[in-house]
């Protein structure tokens, strides 16, 4: 477990103190990847180096375990950083060492016998899937692959928590996905409690579990995917899962986009819809999958001329939550 306890950050002082990070609360369960994401300025990378404490937090606490990091002395602290696998957003690998090499870096740090290193380091790249890159150099690697090295090498102090500084950022589709699976993995094999701090909203609807979002310091949202997605009046929701394009409507019809805002939707809902409203309903575009186990996504309908109040109250009905387009094509991209 990892938690931030009213965690503050402030550069300089008097009339030049700039607040980059004010009293931040939030707490990462074992087992559970929790995502923080903002625009560039937010605070993002200073809370990557307060959580490892890189940066000494100003005031409040972090606390991994139960432990109070910042209250540690230098050398408890170097301990207790034992608990926390950092994965840098450059890889952060030695040019001049194999994959190998440089996955063994921290044993050898601290000492651990040439052979539990090699036993270590072999048993953490075939757990990465580089068991057969071991000998290979960062410039003969893929971009994925040198992120694998360094998540391996994250890994070679068996932490409790792993703390992604833009991980992801600069990867290809394919490469991303492939980063994506594999922490999962970690997460589900080692119970491991993951900070996934990022600026890509779709990498954190592939990872994450709950997610904060962070704006000139401040946490100015919060909660579990699901809740969010299914949140019609949540704007981290909406960022996560912008509107799509949609066809024009036919002459006549006004287009109606429909949000899944309940655990359970039924998978018949346009036909159900029409029903109730004794009119036909036409898909004009739609984005749906599943998110941690729940439905969740939007669509948009055509609908011939009807009492707006009457499709919200059967939208609902059926766990949807209905807007009107006010018009057609204008309103094709919509991100929060």
């Amino acid at each position: 477990m990892i938690g931030l306890e009213q965690l503050t950050k402030v550069y300089g002082h008097g009339a030049d103190a700039t607040v980059v990070l004010d009293h931040l609360d939030f707490r990462v369960e074992a087992g559970e990847i929790y995502a923080v994401v903002g625009p560039s300025g937010a605070g993002k990378s200073t809370l990557a180096a307060c959580v490892n404490l890189l940066e000494r937090p100003t005031s409040g606490s972090v606390v991994v375990n139960g432990d109070v990091l910042s209250d540690l002395s230098e050398a408890q602290l170097q301990v207790a950083r034992r608990r926390i696998g950092t994965i840098f957003q450059s890889d952060g690998l030695f040019a001049r060492r194999t994959a190998a090499q440089n996955v063994a870096l921290p044993l050898q740090y601290l000492g651990v016998t040439p052979g539990e290193t090699r036993r270590r380091v072999a048993e953490l790249l075939d757990r990465v899937g580089l068991a057969d890159r071991a000998g290979h150099y960062p410039h003969q690697l893929s971009g994925g692959q040198r992120q694998r090295v360094g998540i391996a090498r994250a890994l070679a102090l068996k932490p409790t928590v792993l703390l992604s500084d833009e991980a992801t950022s600069g990867l290809d589709p394919q490469s991303t996905d492939a980063i994506v699976s594999l922490l999962k993995e970690l997460r589900d094999d080692l119970g491991l409690s993951i900070l996934f701090i990022t600026h890509e909203m779709d990498t954190v609807l592939q990872v994450a579990d709950s997610v904060a979002r962070l704006d000139h310091g401040h946490i100015v949202e919060s909660g579990r995917i699901v809740d969010l997605l299914q949140s019609p009046e949540s704007d981290l929701g909406r960022a996560l899962r912008p509107w799509r394009a949609h066809t024009e409507p036919e002459t006549g019809e006004s287009a109606w986009q429909l949000a899944y805002a309940a655990k359970s939707v039924p998978t018949d809902w346009i036909t159900q819809l029409a029903a109730r409203l004794g009119a036909p309903v036409s898909l004009l575009g739609a984005s749906i999958e599943t998110v941690n186990g729940a439905t969740v996504g939007h669509a948009t309908v055509g609908l011939p001329p009807i009492d707006p109040q009457r499709v919200v109250a059967a939208a609902d009905e059926l766990g949807l939550a209905a807007q009107q387009v006010s018009s057609g094509i204008a309103d094709l991209e919509r991100v929060a």
